[in-house]
């Protein structure tokens, strides 16, 4: 399936549960990267809603604080202005569904706090499923599609191009929130996530470059790692990734306002990143 990505209006829109829950955007055949937006979306079908024990007000403000906004907006900004056209996978559905960057096992940190593939536990640490909820069914039918999917997607940029560039387009509040496991450290302007084995050093020299003009760049605080799919993580080195956070008061009034002109100025470095992993 291939659609127009754009940025969801405010409020939890209700999806039928038909649709698919990610797309891919082709790119140019020759470009390596893949600009991947997971938690830019508000949608929740209803099936998954009815699991959900916040009231629609309460889940509004909710997802005001735990959604990336604009982020797909941000993506689209430059893949439009890229030399060469990046490929873009975008989650279409809430993070609230299924988080789909997080292990869907005990391997998780954040299963610390309720917030596994399948969180039970509001960004504020407040109940949103209710104890004892089984993941498996949300897993099966959100989680591992979306992997496959992910997956796939690098796999065939490793086949065209001979490397891959996954580009995760993050943002984060500029106040901690209950939640986050890590957030007595720096909030830089632009935080960039790294990963000992996938992110070579040049990758994220051109990160500091191209976000340079956005101020501060810092690394791996409050939030770090990347995401590279499980069948490449670890071993295989044409598979190069880096986390892109972005803190939110540089380009949207918070919690879940609109954006402003700071938006304008992150695409044109997003871009300057594209174009120099593209090369």
């Amino acid at each position: 399936m291939v659609h127009h990505a754009t940025d969801n209006a405010p409020g939890a829109a209700v999806t039928p549960s038909a649709a698919p829950s990610f797309e891919l955007l082709p790119g140019a055949a020759r470009s390596p990267v893949i600009l991947h937006v997971p938690h830019s979306a508000r949608e929740i079908p209803p099936e998954v809603r009815a699991g959900i024990v916040l009231d629609d007000r309460a889940l509004e403000r909710e997802l005001d604080h735990i959604v990336d906004a604009h982020t797909a907006e941000l993506a689209v900004r430059a893949a439009g202005e890229s030399e060469v056209v990046p490929w873009r996978f975008v989650n279409r559905l809430s993070r609230l569904v299924v988080d789909p960057e997080r292990f869907p096992d005990e391997r998780e940190e954040m299963l610390a706090v309720g917030m596994g593939a399948v969180y039970t536990r509001t960004t504020h640490l407040t109940e949103l499923r209710p104890a004892g909820t089984d993941p498996e069914p949300l897993v099966e039918r959100y989680f591992r599609p979306y992997a496959k999917a992910m997956t796939r997607a690098v796999a065939d940029r490793l086949a065209a191009t001979g490397r891959a560039v996954i580009v995760d387009v993050h943002s984060y509040p500029s106040a901690r929130l209950p939640y986050e496991l890590h957030g007595e450290g720096p909030r830089p302007p632009v935080c960039l996530g790294t990963d000992p084995f996938h992110t070579p050093p040049e990758l994220l020299a051109a990160a500091r470059e191209a976000f340079a003009p956005c101020g501060e760049t810092g690394l791996d605080s409050p939030f770090s790692g990347t995401y590279v799919p499980l069948e490449f993580y670890g071993r295989e080195p044409r598979v190069s990734a880096l986390m892109i956070e972005i803190r939110r008061d540089l380009y949207m009034t918070e919690p879940g306002g609109p954006a402003g002109p700071g938006l304008t100025r992150l695409a044109r470095s997003l871009t300057a990143l594209v174009n120099a992993a593209s090369r």
